[in-house]
């Protein structure tokens, strides 16, 4: 297998990864992946000039599981005479977004404090550094991962940022400030080249059980749908889709290095700037114009689609934006409509995952429970959410102006003002009607249940079931 170690080396050496000198921290999991890169790593330090470390996160999610891989990760940086960063990160309950998304924001996290140099107090953990901050942390995500990726994008609906998928390096920011880098030196390498690579050396890894849960959507997606992928089209399926990452990449870097015309400022978009563009180039303008005035990332296909509408319509035409916002279109350029975002009687909480949250507007409690889809009523089931679509900040708020939604199994998605006249709800009740917001989209809505894309299959274990239940004080006024 030295053919696969020259192979990493010249994808460090072709992408500028790691350079003599660095002390690269490796998260090692106890996976085969990440053993097979410490591995690697090990082999290649002579040759690189580097100086190596172990992390290793302790979430806490399968109990002695998860204490055993710490304990087999640990053992093995002593082997190597290694140090060892290991931090206990439980994912609480208090999380506000999926197990999956908690999970990596607290990797991250210890991530930036092994670049500081100075571990966080308030994290349970037992760091130890007994040398200077590292400069690298090398993570194995393979060209498996990478491909994975780009199909799970492209299933749930994204654009070319979206089918870039994972990046080689990223860099890490704290306070606004690089501080360091996360490097992933196996994205040209297969899962199984790695195990091979493992098998041939005597070495033995931990197998996570939670990879093989039906209830997170990537584990659907890699035991059943690739699969089929590579059986129906042949395994260069799975390397057509991680090349496509490579040159969505490209695509992303050509239009933000060289068309300084589709960068946007706060403020009004003059017309004649998109009039005079190719329909590409319009729909970058709009994408950033919307998330620097937004402060969104997630705006979807339809709304910029909506926008360009908007501006080759007629002076004086309208746009209510989901949240509230509001574009008028004026003589020469698109405006935002002086209005508040909030109204009088609009409320809006950050609702935890699982957890609840009180809506006093409503004289009632919000309840977001993970529970089997047995334990949920049969009257209750299209209330249900995948929880391991859920990737960001969940509030409840009632709906605004412009807002759309996508009930499942319905063929596109309609206005919320619509659905509600559809089924005559009127008056303050219509003003007041919950709905479940995630990165600028609705992911619920009360009695239409999850919409399109966010409902989970019926062979998911878990699901996130949102009920109501009176409130304990008084409604307001």
């Amino acid at each position: 297998m030295r053919g696969l170690v020259e192979r990493v080396l010249d994808t460090i050496r072709k992408r500028e990864l790691i350079k003599a000198g660095d002390r690269v921290a490796v998260a090692v999991s106890g996976g085969a992946d990440s053993i097979a890169l410490l591995l690697l790593l090990l082999e290649l330090r002579g040759e690189l000039g580097i100086v190596l470390a172990v992390a290793h996160v302790n979430h806490k999610l399968r109990g002695a599981e998860s204490d055993e891989d710490e304990r087999f990760v640990a053992d093995l940086a002593r082997r190597h005479d290694l140090e060892f960063l290991v931090v206990t990160a439980p994912v609480g309950r208090e999380r506000r977004s999926g197990i999956e998304a908690a999970a990596r924001t607290l990797r991250y996290d210890f991530f930036r404090e092994l670049v500081r140099g100075s571990p966080d107090p308030t994290h349970s953990q037992r760091t130890r550094m007994s040398g200077a901050p590292v400069q690298k942390i090398a993570t194995a995500h393979t060209l498996d991962d990478q491909a994975e990726t780009v199909l799970l994008r492209m299933l749930r609906g994204t654009g070319v940022r979206g089918l870039a998928g994972i990046h080689p390096r990223l860099i890490l920011r704290d306070d606004g400030r690089m501080c360091g880098e996360v490097v992933r030196p196996l994205l040209q390498v297969r899962r199984a080249d790695l195990q091979e690579f493992l098998r041939a050396r005597g070495q033995p890894w931990r197998e996570d059980s939670s990879n093989r849960d039906p209830s997170f959507l990537r584990n659907r997606l890699r035991l059943a749908v690739l699969p089929l992928l590579k059986e129906s089209f042949g395994e260069p399926a799975v390397e057509n889709l991680a090349d496509l990452a490579e040159i969505a990449r490209a695509e992303e870097a050509h239009w933000e290095r060289g068309h300084p015309e589709v960068r946007a400022a706060e403020g009004a978009l003059k017309v004649a700037s998109l009039s005079e563009m190719p329909l590409a180039a319009r729909r970058r303008l709009v994408r950033n114009w919307l998330e620097t005035n937004l402060g969104s990332r997630c705006v979807s296909f339809r709304v910029i689609e909506d926008v360009l509408e908007l501006a080759a319509g007629a002076v004086g035409r309208t746009l209510e934006l989901p949240g509230g916002r509001t574009l008028r279109r004026a003589q020469r350029e698109l405006r935002w409509e002086a209005a508040h975002d909030r109204q009088h009687g609009d409320y809006e909480y950050d609702l935890s995952v699982p957890g609840s949250v009180e809506v006093p507007e409503l004289g009632v409690r919000i309840e977001a429970t993970l529970t089997d889809w047995d334990r949920v009523p049969e009257s209750e089931r299209s209330q249900v959410l995948d929880p391991c679509k859920l990737s960001g900040q969940v509030r409840i708020r009632n709906w605004r102006p412009g807002d759309r939604f996508w009930p499942a199994n319905t063929k596109q998605p309609k206005k919320v003002k619509e659905l509600l006249s559809d089924r005559h709800v009127v008056g303050s009740e219509k003003k007041l009607w919950p709905v479940i917001e995630m990165g600028g989209e609705l992911v619920w809505m009360r009695g239409f249940g999850a919409t399109a894309g966010f409902a989970p299959l019926r062979s998911a274990a878990r699901v996130l079931w949102i009920y109501e239940v009176p409130g304990s004080f008084k409604t307001k006024a």
